[in-house]
């Protein structure tokens, strides 16, 4: 159960994007926040006035995750990859994707420019960004056409060399004039070279040679070139702020990193789609204690993308394990295209993989007292469990319950718990073939002589076709049996097993005058149990689901009894006729008043059929019988 007063408790003042959630797990809203701890606080606070969208929205909130980054810029361009993959329900949607602008610098031609894009292709050009302030990024542009005289015409070269004159730019010394011949393609590529360096975060030279600009012309009194060295170098400040959440080369690949301490790990995989990171998962891993972190990670790999429909062209890795290739050669041979596992060393991959090691930590270090507590749920209970029966180890527990309506369509349930957890893929349903009328003992006998029977059968066939324990869903036999009842139960489910060869210890739940459970009936003796703790409360739990599930199935039966509509007995009435007649009548009395003309005129009926129908409303020969009284018109 996810708490959100103590879940709030835990938000680190940290930059991150975080995701609402609604009871049915829906994303419904994406922001940023420089401080999670303060932003996501402010939802829940009565005190703020947030506006009637914010205020419903807060009212479907069931529980929120996060994400952290490193800066706000980051925060803020995860948040809009999020938002064009989930399109959450209260956010403000774009109508475009025109959100955050790129540099292109042209190496597809023979004189590079450096231009202002608001799109990245997949073509010979270099893609710096994206970055959030259009005009810091126009400014930049300027500065490196200013500093390195790069051309922004038009022009194509060098077809278009010496037809016209220099422009304007030339004159003024922001532009090499390549359109003239002024300069060579190897240097003016030399100069490409350069501005790239500066767009590639080799800042200091020219921060610096700003800054001693701008205190010269403050000294000289030319305020006025002091003020646009300044506006340059805060535009050069922003732009420097390199962010890692969306990369240059559009491919799909996933990062993945591990946070573990003695007990417990936790992997991360973030999902980088179409060069943009779009979505994160981390995993909750039980490791021994000689497990080490290249050994997690190399199993977690295995096993997670053993089971995942999509495999990436590239995965990023933490660390080194020691068999990368074999295992990049089996995701190749499973996706039908090359997959590469690395380990990035620098640059902004590095810092993506660093990202996810860092909220790896921090989901380990949130939800390591959750953990505990869970622990404490399910293993800690089941031990419990096991000290009153004083049995040496118990695992799997299966419970067992019958339903029924005065011995009507009677069903029997077989819930299983591994480790304090339902098991559902294990759960079983029985319908009862031998018992008629409310016989509770009897129609346990049946269905535990029908599990144990099978179970003993497929381990058989297991041990003559030489394969695993795991073959067969009746294979694996409980360590424990629990039955919904007291002595009467128990002694049945001995007598099953003593008939079967087989010796499982079985307990019963014994309930009090109020259906509440008091005790557990084991070897002919009632013990007592302690109402507080944690094997209470396990018990219970698995004695509502073991009646829950027998309910279900239950109704289920009954209401495929109930959708038996009269019309079903009908001659040449079927499943569409049926549809249709209800469609056009809406029910059973308005198709009883209806002429056969009428009843003809629907869609999928003909003469024959609507004879049919009107004969059974209208025997011929039941005089006795009034019209307005049909026979067998309820439903069974």
């Amino acid at each position: 159960m996810f708490d959100i007063q103590e879940e709030l408790k835990k938000l680190p003042d940290h930059p991150g994007v975080y995701l609402m959630h609604d009871a049915g797990d829906a994303i419904i809203y994406i922001g940023k926040a420089i401080s999670l701890r303060n932003r996501v606080r402010q939802y829940f606070q009565s005190s703020r006035n947030k506006g009637p969208k914010i205020e419903k929205m807060v009212t479907h909130i069931a529980r929120f995750e996060y994400i952290l980054t490193d800066s706000e810029l980051e925060a803020l361009v995860l948040e809009c990859n999020l938002i064009k993959e989930h399109r959450p329900k209260y956010n403000t949607m774009l109508k475009d994707d025109k959100t955050y602008p790129y540099i292109k610098v042209t190496l597809g031609e023979t004189y590079p420019r450096v231009l202002f894009s608001r799109q990245m292709k997949k073509d010979k050009s270099r893609y710096y960004g994206p970055y959030t302030s259009a005009a810091a990024v126009r400014d930049t542009i300027d500065l490196i056409r200013k500093l390195y005289q790069i051309r922004g015409c038009n022009r194509v070269l060098p077809r278009d060399e010496g037809k016209d004159r220099p422009c304007l730019n030339y004159h003024i010394h922001q532009c090499s004039a390549p359109c003239q011949g002024y300069i060579s393609q190897e240097a003016y590529r030399e100069r490409i070279r350069q501005a790239m360096d500066f767009l590639n975060g080799k800042y200091a030279v020219i921060l610096d040679d700003l800054e001693k600009q701008m205190t010269q012309a403050a000294a000289n009194l030319d305020f006025e070139r002091a003020a646009e060295c300044r506006d340059l170098l805060n535009s050069v400040k922003q732009i420097a702020q390199k962010q890692k959440i969306t990369s240059f080369d559009g491919e799909d690949r996933d990062v993945i990193a591990l946070a573990m301490d003695d007990r417990d790990a936790v992997v991360q995989v973030f999902f980088v789609r179409q060069g943009k990171l779009i979505g994160r998962e981390h995993f909750h891993v039980t490791i021994g204690t000689e497990d080490t972190p290249r050994e997690v990670m190399s199993t977690f790999i295995r096993q997670y993308y053993a089971g995942t429909p999509f495999i990436p062209r590239e995965i990023m890795l933490q660390m080194e394990v020691d068999d990368a290739e074999v295992i990049s050669q089996w995701l190749s041979s499973r996706s039908g295209h090359r997959c590469v596992i690395r380990v990035p060393k620098k640059g902004s991959r590095e810092k993506l993989v660093e990202l996810a090691a860092q909220n790896a930590e921090m989901v380990l270090t949130r939800d390591r007292e959750r953990i505990r507590r869970e622990e404490g749920r399910t293993i800690g209970a089941v031990k419990e469990i096991a000290a009153w029966l004083d049995i040496g180890y118990v695992s799997r527990m299966e419970a067992y319950d019958i339903s029924n309506i005065n011995g009507f369509e009677s069903v029997g349930s077989m819930v299983v718990y591994e480790k304090g957890k339902p098991c559902r893929s294990d759960y079983r349903r029985f319908k009862l073939r031998t018992i008629a009328g409310p016989d509770d003992y009897a129609s346990m006998r049946e269905v535990l002589v029908r599990r144990f029977t099978h179970g003993i059968a497929e381990r058989k066939e297991n041990h003559s076709r030489s394969l695993g324990d795991e073959y067969g869903s009746f294979t694996r036999f409980p360590d424990l049996i629990l039955m919904d009842g007291g002595k009467g139960q128990v002694n049945i489910a001995l007598a099953v097993l003593d008939e079967l060869g087989l010796s499982i210890p079985v307990c019963g739940m014994v309930k009090d005058d109020h259906h509440r459970t008091r005790g557990l009936y084991y070897n002919n003796v009632e013990i007592p149990i302690d109402t507080h703790s944690e094997g209470f409360h396990l018990i219970t739990r698995i004695q509502d689901e073991a009646h829950r599930f027998a309910i279900e199935y239950h109704r289920s039966l009954r209401s495929k009894e109930q959708v038996h509509s009269v019309l079903d007995d009908i001659p040449l009435i079927g499943t569409e006729r049926r549809k249709a007649l209800m469609r056009e009548f809406q029910s059973l009395e308005a198709i009883r008043d209806a002429d056969e003309q009428t009843l003809a005129a629907v869609p999928s009926m003909n003469a024959r059929a609507a004879a049919s129908v009107y004969r059974y409303f209208h025997p011929d020969n039941a005089s006795s019988q009034s019209v307005n009284e049909p026979k067998n018109i309820l439903l069974k």
